[in-house]
């Protein structure tokens, strides 16, 4: 209107049509319609001073015999049509032929989509954004948390709200959780999936650790374990871009909501553990998907059923959780997780590995194979050793015990045994009498079973005046010649 106030004012000093275009940066015809539509409105410079924009536009461009905001044909139910284009393949075009057969009589196309569109501005923003049904969740946790008392100390601990919304229908769910970690993150998402009873094609979550790793707008990188978890679902994921809340403005919308019906109606409740929590944090969630919604008449979860949930993907058998971590084989052919080490072929040594830990097993692999497995350990010994990982020389010492140190000395007799027993119970750890048991083992090597037991028998009377290795070098060496091995018995060590 700015520019038909400055035509007038040009054309009453009397430049040319093509003049004021060439000022005014507009085509020939074009000012010499609108001096056309000027002259048929009776208006010309000066205009009058009341004369506003909308109402100089309203008479040089408005229909003749018709009123601002008239609308004179059948309309259809704008809000059931917003609902229609969320499905998967349907546009404002089908929508209109659709239309136009039931209302032969009824708006063209190009008026059909004004309106449509003008409708959509009087919906909420969250509302104005296109998601086709089945295409995506998003996912975040809510800012502000939930109080729950421990019944036996009276401490007031914080659980985090997690909070997922579906695009199309903004059918939500929530589930209130003690950390934002990685094992509580991918717990959210199983259940989540649950509750749906299908899977989207896209996760949106935000750029917390516990899904990305590296935030990046061109190439984020996503954690292993989530990413493992979503490909178990057979979905991708689409992280929001730093610092655009808008990418994921469903799930603020649906924050604000369930901050509303829950945190804010279950506030006088006061909650003694996680269940009980989650228990009320469904039956709110119940009511606030059946709320009806004011725009469209209908409530969220029709919009699921109908809509929504018959374009999700099948849902396969819930995802266990498992945590994957790169490690490096040590010089002791184990690799730590969480101060316990576990063994891998001692041929890996150096060799960098993935570990996949689950709540009861420890898998390692190496390029791809699986090279070990052991049943995860949250106490008693640190290692966990395969004697298949282990080196045959390491294997034979590994075997070594008291046990079989008494066996070695039953079998040449009872004195023998005595001895043995006795070394070993004269250390602070049995393992520091092992050698000295090896000794003993190495002078009985070569003498006859009688004689053996006649120099144990000596030493057990003297054990603890006179070292075990003096008394036995100076009896088995002396006398006569050594028996070679005259007696059928063989170390078990």
């Amino acid at each position: 209107m700015r520019q038909i106030r400055q035509m007038l004012r040009l054309a009453r000093d009397g430049v040319s049509a093509r003049e004021i275009g060439r000022t005014l940066g507009a085509a020939r015809s074009t000012i010499q319609d609108n001096l056309r539509r000027a002259a048929r409105a009776g208006l010309s410079w000066p205009l009058p001073a009341e004369l506003t924009d909308a109402v100089l536009e309203q008479r040089l461009f408005g229909h003749a015999g018709s009123k601002p905001g008239l609308r004179r044909r059948p309309e259809p139910d704008w809000a059931a049509l917003a609902c229609e284009l969320k499905r998967p393949g349907v546009n404002l075009m089908v929508l209109w032929e659709e239309y136009r057969e039931v209302r032969p009589d009824g708006y063209g196309y190009s008026r059909f989509c004004d309106l449509f569109r003008e409708f959509e501005r009087r919906l909420s923003p969250t509302m104005r954004q296109d998601h086709v049904a089945g295409d995506k969740v998003f996912v975040d946790y809510s800012g502000k948390k939930l109080p729950i008392v421990n019944r036996d100390t009276g401490e007031v601990c914080e659980a985090e709200l997690f909070i997922a919304v579906l695009g199309a229908s903004s059918y939500t769910y929530a589930e209130a959780s003690w950390t934002q970690t990685l094992p509580d993150w991918i717990t959210a998402h199983v259940h989540m999936f649950r509750f749906f009873g299908g899977v989207p094609r896209l996760i949106v979550p935000d750029n917390l650790k516990s899904g990305v790793k590296k935030a990046c707008f061109y190439d984020p990188e996503i954690n292993r374990s989530y990413g493992m978890m979503a490909s178990h679902y057979g979905v991708g994921i689409l992280p929001a871009r730093p610092y655009k809340a808008r990418d994921k403005a469903k799930v603020e919308a649906g924050v604000r909501f369930a901050q509303t019906y829950i945190l804010g109606r279950l506030r006088r409740q006061t909650f003694f553990s996680l269940a009980e929590a989650n228990t009320a944090i469904i039956a709110a969630m119940e009511r606030l998907n059946a709320h009806v919604m004011r725009r469209l008449g209908v409530s969220r979860r029709h919009v699921f059923d109908t809509i929504e949930q018959p374009a999700l993907a099948a849902l396969p058998e819930d995802y266990q959780f498992a945590e994957w971590r790169l490690a490096r084989v040590s010089i002791d052919y184990h690799v730590e997780f969480d101060a316990f080490f576990y063994s891998v072929p001692y041929g890996l040594i150096r060799k960098q590995v993935d570990i996949r830990a689950t709540a009861r097993t420890i898998e390692i692999f190496y390029q791809g194979q699986r090279v070990g497995a052991h049943q995860r350990r949250y106490g008693g010994r640190r290692h966990g050793t395969d004697p298949n990982h282990m080196p045959s020389s390491h294997r034979r010492y590994a075997d070594w015990s008291p046990d079989r140190f008494r066996r070695w000395g039953h079998s040449i007799g009872p004195q023998t045994e005595g001895l043995v027993v006795a070394i070993l119970a004269n250390k602070p750890h049995p393992e520091q009498g092992f050698r000295s048991c090896l000794g003993v083992l190495r002078l009985f090597k070569d003498i006859d079973r009688e004689r053996a037991e006649a120099v144990s028998a000596l030493c057990n009377d003297n054990y603890r005046s006179r070292p075990v290795s003096t008394m036995m070098a100076g009896h088995v060496g002396s006398g006569s010649r050594p028996l070679k091995s005259a007696w059928p018995w063989r170390s078990p060590c």
